[in-house]
């Protein structure tokens, strides 16, 4: 799927500069991105429900024994737990519609891969997804993108993002409002109730494959 220019603001070095609201969702999401990009490239979306170490080892011990988190590290840090069962065929951004995120969940990250292209071809785009698709694969001036997106119930948000053809670490830009969109999404999936939502019930949903963020 292509981005849209303002989907993807300009300015990401400027917005590199700020500060995070919440350090702990911070970590969290630098730690995601960089696991994420352990298994390279052309990679499905992610859905993270992040949880409160210090609360996951009081109320599932057994849980925080197979992450191998035998404590409750540091105050507010966030251990992020990997979702099954997304929709197949499904934009992430259409699923975020009809989830909700049980009150033991403090917050959630996404990780999505995109094509971007330039702020000056955006009259050119096509309306329909499948034309604009393949223009945005056909565009010499396209970037890969890795985005991956976190907030948190009391509205804070981070974000990390990585062009494939700049893929190191030291090339990672990162900010508090870098896919406004997507965090948008993200932060209705923790205070609204869609119908037909998915994730009602109070325990840390599905089995983790990252460990302690």
């Amino acid at each position: 799927m292509t981005e849209r220019p303002d989907d993807l603001p300009g300015e990401m070095a400027a917005d590199a500069t700020v500060l995070p609201e919440d350090p702990a969702l911070a970590a969290a999401v630098l730690e995601i991105e960089a696991h994420v990009a352990q298994d390279g490239w052309d990679q499905p979306a992610r859905l993270y429900a992040l949880v409160d170490t210090a609360s996951l080892v009081a109320q599932e011990p057994a849980l925080a024994a197979a992450m191998s988190i035998d404590g409750p590290g540091d105050d507010g840090s966030f251990t992020s737990i990997e979702q099954e069962g997304l929709p197949p065929g499904q934009a992430l951004e259409e699923a975020l519609h009809t989830i909700a995120w049980p009150d033991s969940v403090s917050g959630c990250a996404a990780v999505i891969e995109r094509l971007v292209l330039p702020p000056d071809v955006d009259d050119d785009i096509p309306d329909d997804p499948k034309a604009a698709e393949l223009f945005a694969r056909e565009h010499p001036d396209r970037q890969e993108v890795r985005m991956v997106a976190g907030v948190t119930r009391a509205g804070a948000s981070y974000c990390a993002l990585r062009l494939r053809a700049h893929d190191d670490e030291q090339s990672v830009v990162n900010g508090t409002e870098l896919v406004p969109g997507l965090l948008e999404l993200l932060h209705a999936t923790l205070h609204d109730t869609p119908p037909n939502s998915q994730n009602h019930d109070d325990t840390p949903p599905d089995t983790p494959e990252q460990g302690q963020a």
